[in-house]
């Protein structure tokens, strides 16, 4: 079986090398980065799995790594920050990094949140439920075997954390959710976040599906949460 690869860039070699210890311990392979540029290099000649990215370092901020990055690839990335500021993970999200750590961290909690997004985006589907795992309404399609969106007929690039947030929304037409329940039922009980996250991936939806159908919407339900809203067809 091919090992699973990550790639941690952080300029702390002290955090490199013990984050290194712990996630070769796993089973993973580990290629380390020790600034932006070398960061995006290793990504370009490593092909890896799923990223570790630190946002202060030299040469060029994890900002932008993500912001590079993700004009190629949807490769999940965990962004580290010593800062914990709400505005600085919300800006990790809006970039399209999947989940943040604040330094201090624990590295049992680093490794839980890497085999939980590993699990989501590299998982088999399983042949009996593969019909649910597909969802369709009129010029939208949401595959979760693919981990494909459609949207009027064209594939949009899509991060996993932002499909499974429209594929559970859209399983439950017109039913509405709170911010607590889309994190317990789409993140689970591995992370560790706030409720701002899913406001930030509600909003990267709306952008791609704003105005492409009359039929359905993502709406907020103000003072409660979300919902994907279908017309009832009389």
């Amino acid at each position: 079986m091919t090992q699973t690869k990550i790639l941690v860039v952080d300029d702390d070699k002290n955090i490199c090398e013990l984050l290194r210890l712990y996630l070769e311990k796993e089973g993973y392979a580990v290629t380390l980065a020790f600034d932006g540029r070398e960061g995006l290099d290793a990504f370009a000649k490593n092909d890896p799995d799923l990223i570790l990215l630190d946002v202060m370092m030299p040469n060029m901020d994890g900002w932008q790594v993500c912001r590079e990055i993700r004009k190629t690839s949807e490769c999940p990335i965990i962004m580290i920050t010593a800062k914990g500021e709400t505005i600085d993970k919300v800006l990790g999200l809006e970039l399209g990094a999947d989940d943040y750590v604040v330094k201090p961290f624990d590295s049992k909690e680093v490794v839980a949140r890497i085999k939980a997004i590993l699990r989501r985006t590299t998982s088999a589907p399983e042949t009996d439920n593969s019909s649910k795992k597909i969802v369709n309404f009129p010029k939208l399609s949401i595959n979760l075997e693919s981990y494909e969106l459609k949207v009027d007929g064209k594939a949009i690039d899509t991060p996993p954390k932002e499909l499974e947030l429209l594929f559970h929304l859209a399983s439950n037409p017109n039913r509405v959710y709170t911010r607590d329940q889309l994190l317990d039922e789409v993140w689970g009980f591995e992370y560790y976040g706030d409720s701002r996250t899913v406001d930030v991936h509600v909003k990267r939806l709306r952008e791609k599906l704003e105005g492409v159908c009359e039929d359905w919407s993502l709406k907020t339900v103000w003072g409660v949460g979300y919902k994907f809203e279908v017309k009832e067809t009389e």
